[in-house]
């Protein structure tokens, strides 16, 4: 079946690491409920958002490989 092959685990788990962002930039990044109006600005706060979890990221996997 579908579920059981390995490229359907390979495609969960880069699910679950994509999922991961979305996840924190709704909670710590405050994304929610935006406080800001506008496209443009929403967007702007979602890129920053982003790369604000790719440096917490970042410094967690450096962390795990020392």
């Amino acid at each position: 079946t579908i579920a059981s092959s390995v490229g359907y685990a390979i495609s969960q788990q880069k699910r679950k690491l994509i999922e991961q962002g979305f996840g924190w930039a709704k909670t710590v990044g405050r994304m929610r409920q935006v406080v800001v109006r506008g496209l443009k600005k929403v967007d702007q706060m979602f890129v920053l958002n982003m790369a604000a979890y790719n440096l917490v990221r970042m410094r967690s996997l450096t962390q795990v490989r020392l």
